[in-house]
């Protein structure tokens, strides 16, 4: 056998150490022994955002079509928003998500949903229809602007 075969051979065998295989499966059975222990014994949840205040909402309808093409309805029927005005790209996504999120849970997709400022400025998303819901944090300025904007 060549020098090059035989160090391909010894190189093969040494490629994941045993101790680091071994390792790797204690540490996900120690990760699920944790969350069992958490499940069975009720321990309290930690690092869950508690829910503020809401201090303004305004219910709006959102119309979308499979294309993306969101437009935002008061209750009254006029229009307050467009996907296709400038800025306003996110009120398609939105759109799009709350159609998707109705479409799996068999919900009227024409029914209204509610905008909503919490007392800390953040804005959020709530459809009575599935239980969804969608706190606007981290989402660019721009984007969370657009859905504010639906609250005036």
């Amino acid at each position: 056998m060549s020098q090059l075969s035989q160090q391909m051979k010894h190189r093969d065998k040494e490629m994941v150490p045993r101790v680091l295989v071994i390792a790797m499966f204690s540490l996900m059975a120690a990760s699920l022994l944790l969350v069992a222990y958490a499940q069975w014994f009720d321990v309290p949840q930690r690092g869950v955002v508690n829910q503020l205040p809401i201090v303004n909402e305004r219910q709006v309808v959102f119309e979308s079509s499979r294309e993306g093409v969101s437009t935002v309805y008061d209750l009254e029927g006029n229009q307050i928003a467009h996907s296709g005005d400038e800025l306003q790209g996110f009120v398609g996504v939105i759109g799009i998500a709350l159609r998707r999120e109705r479409t799996i849970n068999n919900a009227d997709l024409t029914a209204p949903v509610t905008i909503a400022e919490r007392n800390n400025g953040t804005i959020v998303i709530i459809d009575p229809e599935t239980g969804w819901s969608v706190d606007l944090l981290g989402y660019g300025q721009d984007n969370v602007a657009a859905i504010a904007g639906l609250l005036n």
